[in-house]
């Protein structure tokens, strides 16, 4: 008998009434709200208008949405293809089944259309955004505790993870669970970020390549331990693979990116840190209080009288000077014609 494990859960859906609540959707849902919130929290900080994370957001979701489930059916295209399956199971994301290599894809292509239409850098935007997406995806791998999917071996841990359910090549028993493992994991890598950025100023991109750099560490091992099926490539499971390359690309951008652009964007949003976005060059000049008397003073712009040279305005100020002096020379040629 065992003393401690963790129980999954009897069923993963809830009525109400004819409203089905699944709690896959439900973790995702949960996670994007949490993504956006401290999104935008942090692109505020720096510098950028609230509101714009979410906008964007509304582009970056569902391009991650459907980038998730093309690497999912892409790589485990025989649950959906091969005899005895039915292809139109491929479109039931609330089954399980997203992988966040092309989530993160195809998701980052949607942000950067919103962030072309918001007149803003993609790299600075993600970096806002990297913490609150590693958060996200702790949350977000509940959702597999809710399929009773995505489990390791077998093991007599106390934190072991019972799995009840027979369905879909399933064998019941206790078994290490890996997503419990990788949802605690990923809250350390959004803490590690939010560390990271305060400590060294992380810009142009750099914050997100951290978060990508330390997941794959962690999608590594924890992949190492899965046991349901996958493709192997040289012994090793694909997504580990994965893991690796884009590990080594992330590392790489944080390299060549800390070389050709040091410190942090001071503008992240034009117009988010002025008092009045929008301001033209001009209204600072139509705010300039007049002088007491109304007298423009001098530059101010108010045009001189035509034909006036400024050597006469001179002279005419000097009271020893007669108005109408003559030079020698003048004198010279008058006495000729007389």
């Amino acid at each position: 008998m065992e003393l401690a494990y963790i129980p999954s859960p009897s069923r993963a859906v809830l009525h109400l009434g004819p409203v089905p609540l699944r709690g896959y959707a439900f973790c995702i849902i949960i996670g994007v709200f949490v993504a956006v919130w401290l999104g935008n929290k942090r692109w505020v900080a720096r510098g950028g208008r609230p509101g714009t994370v979410a906008d964007i957001a509304v582009w970056a979701v569902p391009f991650g949405l459907v980038g998730g489930r093309l690497y999912h059916v892409i790589t485990d295209y025989e649950l959906y293809f091969s005899d005895g399956r039915d292809w139109v199971d491929a479109f039931k994301v609330w089954q399980g089944g997203l992988g966040i290599w092309g989530a993160i894809a195809l998701g980052a292509i949607g942000a950067w259309i919103g962030c072309r239409r918001r007149g803003i850098t993609l790299p600075a935007y993600a970096d806002a955004v990297a913490p609150g997406i590693a958060f996200a995806q702790a949350i977000g791998r509940w959702g597999n505790w809710f399929n009773q999917e995505l489990y390791g071996r077998a093991t007599d841990l106390p934190w072991a993870l019972h799995i009840t359910s027979s369905a879909g090549g399933r064998v019941p028993g206790y078994y290490h669970p890996t997503f419990l493992y990788e949802s605690l994991w990923c809250v350390g890598v959004g803490f590690l970020v939010i560390w990271a950025d305060r400590r060294f100023k992380l810009g142009h991109g750099r914050a997100f390549a951290l978060y990508v750099a330390a997941y794959c560490v962690g999608r590594g091992w924890i992949e190492y331990m899965r046991v349901d099926d996958a493709h192997h490539i040289l012994g090793l499971r694909l997504n580990d693979w994965t893991a690796m390359l884009v590990f080594l690309c992330a590392v790489v951008y944080i390299v060549v990116s800390s070389r050709l652009r040091p410190g942090r964007e001071e503008i992240v949003e034009r117009g988010a840190s002025d008092g009045e976005p929008g301001q033209d060059a001009g209204a600072a000049d139509l705010e300039k209080p007049e002088p007491a008397d109304g007298k423009q003073e001098p530059g101010d712009g108010e045009p001189k009288p035509a034909g006036e040279r400024p050597e006469a305005a001179e002279a005419s100020e000097d009271p020893d000077t007669p108005a109408d002096s003559k030079t020698p020379a003048d004198e010279a040629r008058s006495a000729k014609k007389s």
